[in-house]
Protein backbone atom coordinates (compact mmCIF):
# COMPACT_ATOMS: atom_id res chain seq x y z
CA UNK A 1 0.00 0.00 0.00
CA UNK A 2 1.63 3.25 -0.99
CA UNK A 3 -0.11 5.26 1.20
CA UNK A 4 -2.84 5.84 3.55
CA UNK A 5 -4.16 7.47 6.61
CA UNK A 6 -5.30 6.11 9.91
CA UNK A 7 -7.46 7.68 12.77
CA UNK A 8 -8.40 6.08 15.96
CA UNK A 9 -11.27 7.12 18.56
CA UNK A 10 -11.15 6.66 22.66
CA UNK A 11 -13.68 4.27 22.08
CA UNK A 12 -11.70 2.08 20.07
CA UNK A 13 -13.18 2.76 16.56
CA UNK A 14 -10.82 3.16 13.65
CA UNK A 15 -10.97 4.17 9.99
CA UNK A 16 -8.00 3.61 7.96
CA UNK A 17 -7.99 5.37 4.29
CA UNK A 18 -5.78 4.29 1.07
CA UNK A 19 -4.64 6.31 -0.97
CA UNK A 20 -4.77 7.93 -3.63
CA UNK A 21 -6.27 10.79 -2.04
CA UNK A 22 -8.59 13.35 -3.31
CA UNK A 23 -7.87 16.52 -2.17
CA UNK A 24 -10.47 19.31 -1.24
CA UNK A 25 -10.33 22.35 0.77
CA UNK A 26 -13.67 22.07 2.88
CA UNK A 27 -14.91 18.82 4.38
CA UNK A 28 -16.99 16.60 2.43
CA UNK A 29 -20.63 16.30 2.94
CA UNK A 30 -20.52 12.30 2.98
CA UNK A 31 -17.73 12.31 5.49
CA UNK A 32 -15.37 9.61 5.27
CA UNK A 33 -12.50 11.46 4.49
CA UNK A 34 -9.53 12.81 7.01
CA UNK A 35 -7.60 15.83 7.40
CA UNK A 36 -4.14 16.28 7.34
CA UNK A 37 -2.20 19.29 7.69
CA UNK A 38 0.89 20.75 8.86
CA UNK A 39 1.74 22.96 12.07
CA UNK A 40 1.48 26.08 9.85
CA UNK A 41 -1.57 25.16 7.51
CA UNK A 42 -0.11 25.75 4.69
CA UNK A 43 -2.09 23.08 2.45
CA UNK A 44 -5.14 24.71 1.28
CA UNK A 45 -6.82 21.86 0.65
CA UNK A 46 -6.08 19.42 3.98
CA UNK A 47 -9.69 17.34 3.34
CA UNK A 48 -7.64 14.11 2.09
CA UNK A 49 -11.00 11.74 0.51
CA UNK A 50 -9.41 7.75 0.29
CA UNK A 51 -10.00 5.86 -2.94
CA UNK A 52 -10.67 3.25 -0.34
CA UNK A 53 -11.95 3.14 3.22
CA UNK A 54 -11.43 0.46 5.92
CA UNK A 55 -13.48 0.60 9.37
CA UNK A 56 -10.69 -1.51 10.96
CA UNK A 57 -10.01 -3.16 14.51
CA UNK A 58 -6.78 -3.77 16.28
CA UNK A 59 -6.80 -7.27 15.12
CA UNK A 60 -7.49 -6.71 10.98
CA UNK A 61 -5.25 -3.52 10.57
CA UNK A 62 -1.90 -6.01 9.71
CA UNK A 63 -3.89 -7.94 6.73
CA UNK A 64 -5.44 -4.60 5.72
CA UNK A 65 -1.67 -2.96 5.14
CA UNK A 66 -0.31 -6.19 4.87
CA UNK A 67 2.21 -6.13 7.59
CA UNK A 68 2.76 -9.85 8.15
CA UNK A 69 6.05 -10.44 8.71
CA UNK A 70 7.12 -6.63 9.02
CA UNK A 71 9.63 -6.63 12.17
CA UNK A 72 9.41 -3.71 15.05
CA UNK A 73 11.91 -1.19 14.08
CA UNK A 74 14.80 -1.43 15.94
CA UNK A 75 16.42 2.55 16.63
CA UNK A 76 19.58 4.05 17.48
CA UNK A 77 18.83 7.27 19.61
CA UNK A 78 21.15 9.89 19.47
CA UNK A 79 20.93 12.08 22.74
CA UNK A 80 20.03 15.56 22.69
CA UNK A 81 21.68 18.42 22.25
CA UNK A 82 20.79 21.03 24.91
CA UNK A 83 22.72 23.79 23.06
CA UNK A 84 19.59 25.60 20.76
CA UNK A 85 17.16 24.69 22.70
CA UNK A 86 18.61 26.73 26.32
CA UNK A 87 19.30 29.64 23.22
CA UNK A 88 15.78 29.17 22.39
CA UNK A 89 14.53 28.94 26.28
CA UNK A 90 16.32 31.97 27.14
CA UNK A 91 15.07 33.99 24.22
CA UNK A 92 11.59 33.04 25.13
CA UNK A 93 11.54 33.42 29.02
CA UNK A 94 13.08 37.01 28.67
CA UNK A 95 10.38 38.15 26.41
CA UNK A 96 7.73 36.56 29.04
CA UNK A 97 9.33 38.68 31.65
CA UNK A 98 9.11 41.52 29.93
CA UNK A 99 5.49 40.83 29.21
CA UNK A 100 5.89 40.97 25.58
CA UNK A 101 4.50 37.60 25.62
CA UNK A 102 2.42 35.12 27.97
CA UNK A 103 3.52 31.92 26.79
CA UNK A 104 5.65 29.83 24.04
CA UNK A 105 5.97 26.43 22.98
CA UNK A 106 9.58 25.39 21.92
CA UNK A 107 9.81 21.63 21.01
CA UNK A 108 12.73 19.66 21.28
CA UNK A 109 13.48 17.05 18.64
CA UNK A 110 15.24 13.40 19.31
CA UNK A 111 17.04 11.61 16.37
CA UNK A 112 17.17 8.40 15.13
CA UNK A 113 18.70 5.73 13.06
CA UNK A 114 16.60 3.28 11.72
CA UNK A 115 18.67 -0.15 12.13
CA UNK A 116 16.32 -2.89 11.48
CA UNK A 117 12.57 -3.59 11.01
CA UNK A 118 9.24 -1.21 9.25
CA UNK A 119 7.83 2.03 11.79
CA UNK A 120 4.75 1.03 10.39
CA UNK A 121 4.84 -1.79 12.58
CA UNK A 122 3.97 0.73 15.62
CA UNK A 123 0.81 1.16 14.06
CA UNK A 124 -0.31 -2.12 16.32
CA UNK A 125 0.75 0.00 19.50
CA UNK A 126 -1.18 3.15 17.98
CA UNK A 127 -4.45 0.70 17.98
CA UNK A 128 -3.69 -0.31 21.40
CA UNK A 129 -3.36 3.21 23.20
CA UNK A 130 -4.67 3.91 26.14
CA UNK A 131 -8.54 4.94 26.00
CA UNK A 132 -8.04 8.60 26.73
CA UNK A 133 -6.16 8.79 23.53
CA UNK A 134 -6.82 9.24 19.94
CA UNK A 135 -4.79 7.41 17.59
CA UNK A 136 -3.33 8.75 13.89
CA UNK A 137 -0.94 8.49 11.32
CA UNK A 138 -0.09 9.18 8.04
CA UNK A 139 2.44 6.91 6.51
CA UNK A 140 3.83 7.30 2.37
CA UNK A 141 6.37 5.06 0.38
CA UNK A 142 9.28 6.77 2.06
CA UNK A 143 8.13 8.45 5.49
CA UNK A 144 4.96 8.96 7.42
CA UNK A 145 4.31 9.95 10.95
CA UNK A 146 2.04 8.33 13.59
CA UNK A 147 1.40 8.68 17.10
CA UNK A 148 -1.44 8.69 20.12
CA UNK A 149 -2.41 11.54 21.54
CA UNK A 150 -4.48 13.12 24.88
CA UNK A 151 -5.01 16.20 22.98
CA UNK A 152 -8.66 17.02 21.10
CA UNK A 153 -8.63 20.47 18.88
CA UNK A 154 -12.40 19.91 18.78
CA UNK A 155 -15.37 17.54 17.78
CA UNK A 156 -18.12 18.90 16.17
CA UNK A 157 -21.40 17.71 14.89
CA UNK A 158 -24.22 19.87 13.70
CA UNK A 159 -24.59 23.15 16.73
CA UNK A 160 -22.68 21.27 19.33
CA UNK A 161 -18.70 21.66 19.43
CA UNK A 162 -16.38 20.17 22.35
CA UNK A 163 -12.57 20.69 22.96
CA UNK A 164 -10.25 20.43 25.52
CA UNK A 165 -7.51 22.41 27.52
CA UNK A 166 -4.38 19.97 28.14
CA UNK A 167 -1.60 21.73 29.73
CA UNK A 168 0.33 21.46 32.73
CA UNK A 169 2.51 18.29 32.98
CA UNK A 170 3.97 15.65 35.72
CA UNK A 171 5.02 12.12 36.54
CA UNK A 172 2.17 9.97 38.25
CA UNK A 173 2.93 9.56 42.20
CA UNK A 174 3.58 13.30 42.16
CA UNK A 175 0.15 14.68 42.35
CA UNK A 176 -0.22 16.51 45.48
CA UNK A 177 2.60 18.55 45.08
CA UNK A 178 0.80 19.24 40.86
CA UNK A 179 -2.13 20.18 42.10
CA UNK A 180 -1.05 23.29 43.92
CA UNK A 181 2.10 23.55 41.48
CA UNK A 182 1.49 27.61 40.71
CA UNK A 183 3.22 27.47 37.20
CA UNK A 184 1.32 24.50 35.98
CA UNK A 185 -1.93 26.00 37.05
CA UNK A 186 -1.19 29.63 35.08
CA UNK A 187 0.15 27.09 32.04
CA UNK A 188 -3.09 25.35 32.08
CA UNK A 189 -5.13 28.54 32.82
CA UNK A 190 -3.87 30.82 29.90
CA UNK A 191 -4.85 27.92 27.59
CA UNK A 192 -8.44 27.62 29.04
CA UNK A 193 -8.83 31.55 28.70
CA UNK A 194 -7.66 31.64 25.06
CA UNK A 195 -10.24 28.98 24.74
CA UNK A 196 -12.89 30.55 26.05
CA UNK A 197 -12.44 33.49 24.31
CA UNK A 198 -11.97 32.04 21.02
CA UNK A 199 -14.77 30.17 20.88
CA UNK A 200 -17.69 32.86 22.45
CA UNK A 201 -17.66 34.38 19.41
CA UNK A 202 -19.59 30.89 18.52
CA UNK A 203 -22.01 30.68 20.88
CA UNK A 204 -22.46 30.42 24.78
CA UNK A 205 -19.31 28.34 26.30
CA UNK A 206 -19.91 26.29 29.62
CA UNK A 207 -16.43 25.14 31.09
CA UNK A 208 -16.38 21.71 33.88
CA UNK A 209 -13.51 21.72 36.27
CA UNK A 210 -10.25 21.65 35.92
CA UNK A 211 -9.58 18.38 36.36
CA UNK A 212 -6.42 15.44 36.15
CA UNK A 213 -5.88 13.50 33.21
CA UNK A 214 -3.62 10.20 33.04
CA UNK A 215 -1.85 8.80 30.35
CA UNK A 216 0.55 6.80 29.15
CA UNK A 217 2.53 7.58 32.32
CA UNK A 218 2.11 11.13 32.63
CA UNK A 219 -0.62 12.97 34.40
CA UNK A 220 -1.68 16.66 32.33
CA UNK A 221 -4.53 19.63 34.07
CA UNK A 222 -7.58 18.82 31.77
CA UNK A 223 -10.75 21.22 31.37
CA UNK A 224 -13.19 20.71 29.00
CA UNK A 225 -15.32 23.17 27.25
CA UNK A 226 -18.37 22.86 25.53
CA UNK A 227 -20.08 25.58 22.81
CA UNK A 228 -23.52 25.50 21.77
CA UNK A 229 -23.13 27.11 18.41
CA UNK A 230 -25.57 29.81 16.69
CA UNK A 231 -24.37 27.72 13.60
CA UNK A 232 -23.98 24.80 11.95
CA UNK A 233 -20.34 24.13 12.41
CA UNK A 234 -17.54 24.43 9.37
CA UNK A 235 -14.44 22.45 10.48
CA UNK A 236 -12.53 24.20 7.61
CA UNK A 237 -13.21 27.12 9.79
CA UNK A 238 -12.98 26.16 12.99
CA UNK A 239 -9.13 24.48 12.47
CA UNK A 240 -8.19 28.21 11.96
CA UNK A 241 -10.03 29.34 14.38
CA UNK A 242 -8.37 27.13 17.48
CA UNK A 243 -5.07 26.28 15.88
CA UNK A 244 -2.65 26.77 17.14
CA UNK A 245 -3.89 27.16 20.68
CA UNK A 246 -1.40 28.30 23.89
CA UNK A 247 -0.84 24.33 24.49
CA UNK A 248 1.16 23.89 21.31
CA UNK A 249 1.62 27.31 20.04
CA UNK A 250 1.92 31.21 21.81
CA UNK A 251 -0.26 33.50 23.38
CA UNK A 252 -0.94 36.37 22.41
CA UNK A 253 -1.32 34.73 19.04
CA UNK A 254 -0.71 37.42 16.91
CA UNK A 255 1.18 37.78 13.45
CA UNK A 256 4.42 39.45 15.34
CA UNK A 257 4.75 35.96 17.98
CA UNK A 258 3.58 33.47 15.76
CA UNK A 259 6.28 34.91 13.25
CA UNK A 260 8.66 34.36 16.39
CA UNK A 261 7.14 30.76 17.16
CA UNK A 262 7.64 29.74 13.28
CA UNK A 263 11.57 30.96 13.44
CA UNK A 264 12.31 28.91 16.42
CA UNK A 265 10.20 25.64 15.27
CA UNK A 266 12.63 26.29 11.90
CA UNK A 267 15.54 26.78 14.14
CA UNK A 268 14.85 23.62 16.14
CA UNK A 269 14.24 21.39 13.16
CA UNK A 270 10.76 20.85 14.36
CA UNK A 271 9.03 17.78 12.00
CA UNK A 272 5.78 19.93 10.23
CA UNK A 273 3.35 16.97 11.63
CA UNK A 274 4.13 17.92 15.45
CA UNK A 275 1.62 20.09 17.13
CA UNK A 276 -0.62 19.94 13.86
CA UNK A 277 -4.27 19.39 13.22
CA UNK A 278 -5.62 15.85 12.49
CA UNK A 279 -8.54 14.72 11.82
CA UNK A 280 -11.52 12.09 10.32
CA UNK A 281 -14.86 13.10 9.58
CA UNK A 282 -17.68 10.54 9.98
CA UNK A 283 -20.45 9.79 7.71
CA UNK A 284 -22.82 11.12 9.98
CA UNK A 285 -21.12 14.54 9.95
CA UNK A 286 -19.24 14.18 13.22
CA UNK A 287 -15.54 15.83 12.80
CA UNK A 288 -13.01 15.01 15.20
CA UNK A 289 -10.16 17.51 15.12
CA UNK A 290 -7.19 16.14 17.39
CA UNK A 291 -4.02 17.80 18.37
CA UNK A 292 -0.94 15.85 17.09
CA UNK A 293 1.48 15.23 19.66
CA UNK A 294 2.84 12.28 21.39
CA UNK A 295 4.77 10.48 18.12
CA UNK A 296 7.15 9.95 15.91
CA UNK A 297 8.12 10.84 12.25
CA UNK A 298 10.24 8.94 9.80
CA UNK A 299 11.71 9.35 6.43
CA UNK A 300 14.01 6.41 5.08
CA UNK A 301 15.83 5.34 7.96
CA UNK A 302 15.65 9.20 9.97
CA UNK A 303 13.53 8.95 13.10
CA UNK A 304 12.56 11.86 14.80
CA UNK A 305 10.76 11.88 18.61
CA UNK A 306 9.46 15.56 18.72
CA UNK A 307 8.38 16.96 22.92
CA UNK A 308 7.47 20.30 23.65
CA UNK A 309 6.84 22.68 26.73
CA UNK A 310 5.63 25.88 27.37
CA UNK A 311 7.52 28.69 28.91
CA UNK A 312 5.58 30.74 31.33
CA UNK A 313 6.92 33.59 33.99
CA UNK A 314 7.61 30.73 36.71
CA UNK A 315 9.35 28.63 34.29
CA UNK A 316 13.15 26.67 35.00
CA UNK A 317 15.15 25.29 32.44
CA UNK A 318 15.92 22.10 34.61
CA UNK A 319 12.60 21.74 35.33
CA UNK A 320 11.27 22.40 31.81
CA UNK A 321 14.38 19.67 30.44
CA UNK A 322 13.34 17.01 32.22
CA UNK A 323 9.39 17.61 31.56
CA UNK A 324 10.66 17.22 27.46
CA UNK A 325 12.37 14.43 28.44
CA UNK A 326 9.19 12.63 30.48
CA UNK A 327 6.91 13.77 27.45
CA UNK A 328 10.11 11.09 24.91
CA UNK A 329 10.33 8.35 27.52
CA UNK A 330 5.73 8.21 27.70
CA UNK A 331 5.95 7.90 23.75
CA UNK A 332 8.59 5.36 23.67
CA UNK A 333 6.43 3.17 26.59
CA UNK A 334 3.33 3.74 24.23
CA UNK A 335 5.06 2.50 21.31
CA UNK A 336 6.52 -0.49 22.94
CA UNK A 337 9.89 1.34 22.05
CA UNK A 338 13.47 1.44 24.29
CA UNK A 339 15.83 4.45 24.10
Amino acid sequence: MMEFALFRLPDGRAWLGEGPFTALAAAPAAGGAFYINDFDLSDPKPWKVPAKLHAITAESLAKTIHLNGAATPQIHWAKPATEWFKMAFRRIRREVLAKRIEKMVPVLTESGTLTSGDPRRLLDAIMKAPENMWGYAHVKDSGGFLGATPELLFTAKGHDLETMALAGTAKPGNQDAFLTDVKEIEEHEIVVRYLADRLQTLGKVTRLPRSLCQTSGLVHFQSKLSVKMRETADPAQLVPLLHPTPAVGCLPRDDASLAKLREYRQQLKVPGFFGAPFGFIESDGTTHIIVAIRGICWEGDKISLPSGCGIVGGSAFDHEWRELRLKREAVLRLLALHS
